[in-house]
């Protein structure tokens, strides 16, 4: 039990979101919004519920256990045994725009940007990536993933030594009151994709995290500020 709310059938229901990825449909590469892919998407996005996350701090409890979780200000989250942090500061504002969080093998950078109360910015995000990517000549496919419709991304890149590589993520988007959560997963977890033991850590990582939205206007599409977690006494 976690934030004062039951989880139905917790373990049971983790393997089967994260082990049911049908195969992931092709985006075509013509510019029709209303493709049978964005069909899809949307068909994906609307069978969604966050009944088991992840949450708006209005919705959850977090004095109801002793749970040691980190708090960002805009984002909460539970660490996991091994986990790796980083945060991405801003360092004119020294405000923190996202996470990543890892567990060795892979990886899941997580921020929150703010968005319309009554509506979703997912599918409009959703097209900007696809076209973003087609204009980098890579590679993109929508699957139905364990938050909805999900992203799988392949863009070449060139590295340090000068050699073409490609980099390959999968991206989550979950709309909420006022917000939207973005996670873009890196690393084995993206090559494996129906591996549950490769990304079952970073999607109950991604599955606890809770919003705080609060109530200072902004943009929808700008990133949340975050802040730094104050160190336990």
């Amino acid at each position: 039990m976690i934030f004062g709310r039951k989880r139905k059938a917790e373990a049971t229901k983790q393997e089967a979101v994260v082990e049911e990825t049908p195969t992931p449909v092709e985006e075509p590469v013509a510019d029709d919004p209303l493709s049978e892919a964005e069909r899809q998407a949307s068909e994906w996005d609307a069978a969604f519920d966050r009944d088991e996350g992840p949450f708006d701090i209005s919705e959850v409890d977090l004095d109801d256990d002793d749970v040691a979780r980190l708090d960002f200000g805009a984002l909460v989250a539970t660490p996991f045994p091994g986990m790796q942090l980083q945060l991405q500061v801003n360092r004119e504002t020294n405000t923190v725009q996202a996470i990543m969080v890892g567990d060795g093998n892979s990886a899941i950078e997580v921020a929150v940007f703010a968005a319309p109360a009554k509506s979703s910015m997912a599918g409009e995000i959703r097209a900007d990536v696809i076209r973003q990517t087609q204009a980098q000549n890579g590679r993109i496919q929508i699957a139905q993933g364990p938050f909805g419709t999900e992203l799988r991304r392949a863009v070449p890149v060139t590295d340090s030594e000068g050699k073409q590589a490609m980099h390959v993520s999968r991206t989550w988007l979950v709309s909420g009151p006022g917000w939207l959560l973005r996670g873009v997963m890196l690393g084995k977890a993206t090559f494996e994709p129906d591996n549950q033991e490769a990304q079952v850590a970073l999607f109950e990582f991604f599955s606890n995290l809770v919003v705080r939205r609060g109530t200072a206007p902004a943009v929808p599409g700008s990133a949340l500020p975050m802040k730094v977690p104050e160190a336990e006494a």
